[in-house]
């Protein structure tokens, strides 16, 4: 299978998302996506071929292991992994809607087309709603439909056409068993790391929401007064402005002295 477009998938989303989210995506990378091509198909390439039961009854091998395996294990383990990064997609594209709608107004609709608010809020809870429940619910297929994650190196079948009770074996066991325990180990590392992201964003959301209708008194006091004005550039606005042309140009006056100066009766 090729995993190309998924990468490219996760490699999109991976600027839009927290801290948290691309702790998410590299675990997906590195203990998911690569240790399933790197080994997982492999150990189960040949999986009918190497189920083998001690007895020679025609369809009594196919019917044992359609019975014990409804569906492969690592076709099931590629299912999770595309289910759990499909949801990814939509941030994705509700990022693609902000930017079509801003080159069709032709003008800046949005602070920063990335950022988790409004409807991409929504999107991206959504996208982690999703993504958890597709975890737990393929954790859960992987229990019933396997009875757990052991792999039994020998299974007794006494399904029709067999003649009796017959056992059969399953190669690979011990390695099937440890890949199947890694699945198990990361897909709950990838379980915890959702509901931390979700429990951050929504804690950041309310916070925000909080902050902007909560203001405390003193500061929506001190944004509604007018700016202080100090006293000496109040009196000194009041002061009529003195035309300096006017005095250069007026003649002195001679100061009064006592000759000059009228007798009074």
């Amino acid at each position: 299978m090729n995993w190309g477009f998924l990468e490219n998938i996760l490699s999109g989303v991976n600027k839009y998302s927290t801290v948290i989210g691309r702790i998410w995506l590299s675990v997906v990378f590195l203990f998911r996506i690569l240790v399933y091509v790197a080994a997982a198909e492999q150990v189960w390439k040949d999986e009918q071929k190497d189920f083998v039961c001690n007895t020679r009854q025609p369809g009594c091998e196919n019917a044992c292991f359609d019975h014990f395996f409804p569906i492969s294990q690592v076709r099931l383990w590629a299912l999770q992994l595309i289910m759990v990064s499909t949801p990814s997609l939509l941030v994705a594209l509700h990022v693609a809607y902000r930017e079509h709608r801003e080159a069709k107004h032709k003008r800046k609709l949005y602070e920063d087309k990335g950022s988790i608010d409004g409807g991409l809020f929504c999107t991206y809870t959504l996208s982690l709603v999703f993504k958890t429940a597709f975890e737990v619910g393929s954790l859960l297929a992987f229990y019933f439909l396997f009875s757990g994650f052991e792999v039994p190196i020998m299974l007794r079948c006494s399904q029709s056409p067999c003649p009796n009770t017959v056992d059969c074996f399953i190669a690979k066991a011990t390695e099937k068993k440890i890949f199947l325990y890694i699945m198990g180990c990361t897909s709950i590392l990838c379980i915890t790391l959702n509901f931390v992201e979700l429990m951050y964003i929504v804690w950041k959301r309310i916070w925000k929401c909080f902050t902007r209708r909560y203001i405390p008194v003193e500061d929506k006091a001190f944004r509604h007064c007018p700016p202080p004005v100090s006293i000496v550039n109040k009196f000194s606005s009041a002061e009529p402005p003195i035309n300096k042309e006017s005095t250069e140009n007026s003649p002195t006056q001679p100061a009064p002295t006592a000759q000059n100066q009228p007798v009074q009766s």
